[in-house]
Parts: structure tokens; sequence; C-alpha cells
């Protein structure tokens, strides 16, 4: 593997992620969780979260995909505080294979000329217009700002035949893409299972 940022994006299977955004609903959980579980709750399992993402996005678990992660992350960050593993570094140009395919993570610093939301929406755009990319999977922050408005301005004009879901935490108005909320995902690389929610509140 060579770490080629335009090699990755343009796998079958994309998920497009506002790094920030998602370290910063991680650690609301966690912080909700430890209250309400009483015990600790570990750093998010970064591969588990994206293996929960891509089955939330159609992706059958057949080990024969190629799925490219793309986190789009401020200029200043370093990496997750809430995610393991955490650096945008060490993770770009990574891979890990496992029972659903080969996932390989891209770290796409946001520069000075543009913003996060800009830029997620460039490689969105990008993404949408390969006749390559069968399926796109995106995080954005859908709670500030109108970076989620663009994206469903955006994602109109897309080829039908792309099945492209967005993550959020809680349903938004829709478009010409699925819906998933963002939490079910979030709660699995967290360790947090069903079951001990249930019994927590019997």
């Amino acid at each position: 593997m060579d770490g080629n940022k335009n090699d990755t994006l343009w796998s079958e299977n994309v998920i497009v992620v506002d790094a920030e955004y998602v370290d910063r609903v991680a650690f609301n959980l966690i912080v909700n969780f430890e209250r309400m579980l009483g015990r600790k709750i570990p750093a998010a399992d970064l591969a588990r979260w994206a293996d929960c993402l891509a089955l939330d996005g159609g992706i059958k678990p057949d080990g024969d995909n190629s799925v490219a992660v793309v986190l789009v992350h401020d200029k200043s960050s370093d990496g997750f505080d809430n995610f393991v593993p955490a650096s945008f570094s060490e993770l770009d140009g990574k891979a890990f294979k496992d029972h659903l395919g080969e996932f390989v993570f891209s770290a796409v610093p946001v520069e000075h000329l543009t913003t996060k939301d800009d830029l997620l929406l460039d490689v969105v755009q990008a993404v949408v217009e390969s006749e390559d990319v069968k399926r796109l999977m995106v995080v954005p922050n859908s709670e500030d700002g109108d970076c989620y408005d663009h994206l469903r301005q955006m994602l109109r004009r897309a080829d039908d035949d792309k099945r492209i879901t967005l993550f959020a935490m809680q349903p938004m108005p829709g478009g010409n893409f699925r819906q998933e909320i963002l939490g079910y995902s979030l709660m699995q690389a967290l360790g947090i299972s069903a079951a001990e929610l249930d019994a927590q509140m019997q």
C-alpha cells in the first residue's frame, strides 16, 4: 500500500468524515454513558466504527470490499482525542483488512485558503462525480453551520445508481440519500451493548 490519496479516494466504497465533529460526538457519548452505566468507557475503536458505518451504508460482509475512509480535519489538529488509533499522520495511508474487506485511511487537513465544510463538500463532490464509486457514506457536522444543507442540495444531482448515506445524531430533512443515526455505530465502537443498556433501564 503506497498511501496515495488519489488512489484511495476512488475505491468502490467511500466514507467521508468530519473528524473533529465525530470526535466531539464520541466525547459526549462517553461522558453520558459513563454517568449512566457507572463504568469507564474506553476510547472508540476506529476500525470497529468504520466497519459499522460500512454496514449501515449497505456494504455486504463478503470480505471482498474496498473502502476508502477520508478523515477531513483541522490543520492544527494532530489526531482524535476519543478514538484509537488517534494520530492523523499515522493513520494517513494505513489500511486494515477484515471480514468486510480492506479499509484504507486518508487524513486530509484543511488548508488556510478554505474551510473544513468547503473541503468536505469538495471531497464529496469529487466522489459523487466518480463513476468508480458505488457507495458513499458521509459524516458531516450536521449540528453547526450549513454543511448538511449544502450536502442536501449537492446530492440532488447525484446518480441514482449510487447508494449514498448521511449520518447524523437525529433524523434530518431528507433528500436523494439514505439516513442513519450516527450514535448507533459509535456505541458499538465504544463497546456499549444494547443488553447493557436494557439491564440499566430495568
